[in-house]
C-alpha cells in the first residue's frame, strides 16, 4: 500500500472547520494531547451544552469535511486507503484492519478518523457475533457474515476441526453465497470477524464457548494434550506434555486432581486417563463389566476379559475377582450374567 501519513492527513482535514467543530472531533477521536476518547457527555459538560447538539456538532463536522476543497485534496490518499482495504479482504474486523495499516497508537486513531470521514468505507458496531469491521462492499459484507454464520452452525459444539479442514468448509459456504477462489490469509481474516468461533492453542477450530477453544485452566490444557496424544496417558505424563505443549508450569497432583473431578477424562488404569469421548466406559471395573453384561447379554470369563481389556489396563486376575461380585452370576454353561 503506498504511504500514508494518517496524522497530517487529518491535520490538515481539520484545519477547514470552526474551532468547536473541529475540537469536538479531535475529543471524539481521540485526536489531541492524551490521545484520550471523550464521551458526548464529558464534551457536552464542558460546553455547556447537550449531549444531543454535540452530536449533531460531529455529525456536522463529519459533513463539512467531505464537501471541503482539503477533502478533494486527499482524494487519492482515501482512494489509496480503500484500495488497502480491498487487497485485505473488502471486510475486515478493526482490530485487524488498524493491525496491517497503522505503526503506532497515534496512527491507528487517527486512521480511525480517516475511515469514518473517508466516503469510501462502512463500518458495523461489534455485536454479540462479529467484532467491529469496515467494508467497502456491501454485498461482500452482508456474504461473509451469512457464510460465517452458517459455518458456526455447522460445528459440533463439542468437538474441534483441524485448520485446513475449516478452511475448506468455510470456502464451501463461500461459494453458496457466490464467493470463490479466497486466498487463504483472506479466508483467516474473515475468520478473525466472528465472535462465535475461535482456535485453541494447538490450531484447532470450534465454537468460542466451548471449553476446548476457551481454554481457562489446567482441565482444558490436559484434554488438549490427550487429544493430540490419541491414547490414555498416565497423569505425570499429561502434566509433563503440558508444560513442553503450552509453556504453562503445571504439578503432577495437581493434574491428577483435575482428571478426576472432569468427566471429560476415564480413569482406565493405575494412573492412567483417556478421554470419554473415545468410548471407554466410566467407572471401576465391576462398572465397566455390568456394563458389557448389560450391553451384550451372557459372555463366557474370556470373552469378559478380552472386552474388559479393551477398556481397562488391568491384569486378567483382576477382571476375574470382580467377577465374584454379588452383581454378577454364574450360569450353569460357564457364561456370567447380570444377578437378578
Amino acid at each position: 500500500m503506498p504511504q500514508i501519513a494518517p496524522k497530517q492527513v487529518t491535520k490538515e482535514l481539520l484545519a477547514s472547520l470552526p474551532e468547536r467543530s473541529r475540537k469536538v472531533l479531535m475529543y471524539r477521536f481521540g485526536l489531541s494531547g492524551k490521545g484520550e476518547e471523550r464521551t458526548l457527555d464529558a464534551i457536552g459538560k464542558e460546553y455547556g451544552i447537550t449531549r444531543e447538539r454535540v452530536r449533531q456538532i460531529e455529525g456536522y463536522g463529519l459533513s463539512a469535511i467531505r464537501e471541503s476543497e482539503a477533502y478533494e485534496a486527499h482524494a487519492e490518499t482515501l482512494a489509496n486507503l480503500k484500495r488497502a482495504v480491498e487487497s485485505l479482504g473488502a471486510v475486515i474486523a478493526q482490530e485487524h484492519l488498524l493491525d496491517e495499516l497503522a505503526e503506532n497508537a497515534v496512527e491507528r486513531r487517527h486512521l480511525v478518523f480517516l475511515l469514518t470521514v473517508g466516503h469510501h468505507f462502512k463500518n458495523r458496531r461489534e455485536d454479540s457475533d462479529f467484532r467491529t469491521r469496515w467494508y467497502t462492499d456491501e454485498q461482500i459484507a452482508a456474504s461473509v457474515e451469512r457464510a460465517l454464520s452458517n459455518l458456526y452452525r455447522s460445528l459440533d459444539q463439542s468437538k474441534l476441526t483441524p485448520e485446513d479442514e475449516l478452511l475448506a468448509l468455510f470456502s464451501q459456504f463461500l461459494k453458496e453465497e457466490s464467493i470463490k477462489n479466497r486466498q487463504p490469509e483472506i479466508l483467516m481474516r474473515w475468520l478473525a470477524l466472528s465472535k462465535r468461533l475461535g482456535k485453541n492453542p494447538l490450531g484447532e477450530w470450534g465454537h468460542t464457548e466451548s471449553p476446548h477453544v476457551r481454554i481457562k485452566n489446567t482441565r482444558d490444557f490436559a484434554y488438549l494434550t490427550l487429544k493430540r496424544h490419541g491414547s490414555p496417558m498416565h497423569f505425570t505424563e499429561v502434566a509433563k506434555t503440558i508444560e513442553r505443549l503450552f509453556k504453562r508450569k503445571t504439578h503432577p497432583a495437581t493434574t491428577h486432581n483435575e482428571l478426576i473431578k472432569d468427566n471429560r477424562f476415564v480413569l482406565v488404569g493405575r494412573g492412567l486417563y483417556a478421554l470419554n469421548e473415545w468410548g471407554y466406559e466410566p467407572g471401576v471395573v465391576r462398572d465397566v463389566i455390568r456394563a458389557i453384561l448389560e450391553r451384550e447379554g451372557p459372555l463366557s470369563r474370556e470373552d469378559i476379559i478380552e472386552r474388559v481389556k479393551r477398556e481397562r489396563y488391568v491384569k486378567d486376575a483382576t477382571i476375574a475377582v470382580n467377577l465374584q461380585n454379588s452383581m454378577f452370576t454364574k450360569l450353569s454353561d460357564g457364561r456370567y450374567a447380570l444377578a437378578k
